[in-house]
């Protein structure tokens, strides 16, 4: 089968659907291809940010949006032992997004499409993974997918990679990659909640540093592993692994006991690198196809929202009238290129300089300097909201594209 469009998306994550309903509003017709049949996949990151709700209020959905059973997390903590710092506090932005809203990814994806099959000009194929590029004449022309229903061909003015750090849009390109290092790598698993538990936070024990995301009436949890060690321990045994988990997080009790082997926990291999080059004639790749983030703070999610919302600023009028250029590209690139390379500094900072220290250490809890620091001082706290809520260079939906109706 062959479709020809003006703009075709390869992951329907939360870049790729943001952008496929920004362009396809502008009147940009628009594939969004995502290889699963569904959305529903755990220990993806939950936290849609400030930035996101005030792109969302600009697009007029965000009314409708918070209707979505979500968790408002107005202030980022850290418990270190028995006390509990404050670390950044998001209200001083305008109260209907002074907060991380933490919303299953499935629901944030489900409602993107939902608008965005509002649009003549939208289409999601679900089951429909990318497998070559159609290159002619120097440039890309389009991609070729295979679905359920037999392979297709799509040809376009412009391929979109947003198909996350295992990108096999940013693969195929053979663009070349930037790796930056991480020093820690991340267990994921689920333990059932209590409405007595406390909220969503971090926790330094000494032997763990742990993230719990509140998902209704279970945890989310990842915790924090120094590179490479994931297999001495799961020799240590699940055992261990549970005594551990007991002693960071005390509330949870008995019902660590839930996780009864290694093949209830799952092993994210945390890297952080980006693309020298982001684009090529015909192609471009946002979000974590262009730049694979750390899980810290979880602002992956915040920065690959702000990519499609600068890429559909620049590209919508480019795309409509047919004369797209390698200089808009780049100009997506120029654009978001500093915010990630700071976002990026700052997660390194922050796994060398306060994760990576704090585990494995099976000693009593330190908090680090800077812990004590913003705890003690709160107007500090704004900084840290500021890149982990709004981002460095923060992205607003252009005045045109607010009052398009998608013709």
């Amino acid at each position: 089968m062959a479709l020809q469009v003006q703009c075709a998306i390869a992951g329907g994550g939360p870049a790729g659907m943001m952008l496929g309903v920004m362009l396809a509003r502008a009147g940009v017709s628009v594939l969004v291809l995502e290889k699963h049949a569904d959305f529903l996949r755990d220990f993806r990151g939950d936290t849609v940010h400030p930035s996101t709700l005030q792109a969302m209020d600009e697009l007029g959905f965000l009314d409708d949006f918070l209707k979505v059973p979500h968790e408002k997390i107005r202030k980022l903590t850290v418990t270190v032992g028995d006390r509990q710092y404050n670390f950044a506090n998001f209200g001083f932005l305008p109260a209907r997004t002074s907060f991380i809203a933490m919303v299953p990814q499935w629901d944030f994806l489900n409602f993107l499409a939902d608008r965005g099959r509002r649009y003549q000009g939208f289409r999601l194929e679900m089951n429909a993974r990318v497998t070559g590029l159609i290159e002619e004449g120097g440039a890309v022309r389009g991609l070729k997918a295979e679905t359920p229903n037999g392979p297709i061909e799509v040809r376009a003015d412009l391929v979109v990679g947003a198909d996350g750090r295992a990108s096999d849009v940013r693969e195929i390109s053979r663009l070349e990659i930037e790796d930056l290092g991480a020093p820690i790598d991340a267990f994921w698993m689920r333990v059932s909640r209590l409405p007595s538990d406390p909220g969503s936070g971090g926790r330094i024990s000494g032997r763990l540093f742990l993230a719990l995301i509140a998902r209704g009436d279970y945890w989310q949890l990842a915790c924090v592993i120094p590179k490479g060690e994931a297999d001495a321990i799961r020799a240590r045994g699940i055992g261990k692994f549970r005594e551990d988990l007991r002693f960071s997080a005390p509330f949870l009790g008995d019902r660590v006991n839930e996780l009864k082997s290694f093949d209830d926990i799952k092993l994210l291999t945390v890297r952080i690198d980006r693309l020298k080059q982001w684009w090529k004639p015909g192609l471009l790749c946002i979000g974590d196809a262009a730049h694979a983030m750390s899980p810290v703070g979880g602002v992956g999610i915040n920065l690959a929202i702000q990519d499609a919302v600068a890429a559909a600023n620049i590209l919508a009028g480019p795309l409509k009238t047919g004369k797209l250029t390698d200089a808009d590209l780049a100009a997506v690139q120029k654009r978001r290129e500093f915010p990630t390379r700071a976002v990026q500094r700052v997660q390194i900072a922050a796994q060398n300089d306060l994760i990576r220290p704090s585990i494995g250490r099976n000693a009593p809890p330190h908090a680090p300097f800077v812990l004590r620091l913003f705890n003690a001082v709160p107007i500090f706290q704004r900084l840290p909201a500021q890149i982990f809520g709004l981002g460095i260079r923060q992205e607003h939906v252009r005045p045109e594209i607010r009052a398009a109706n998608g013709r």
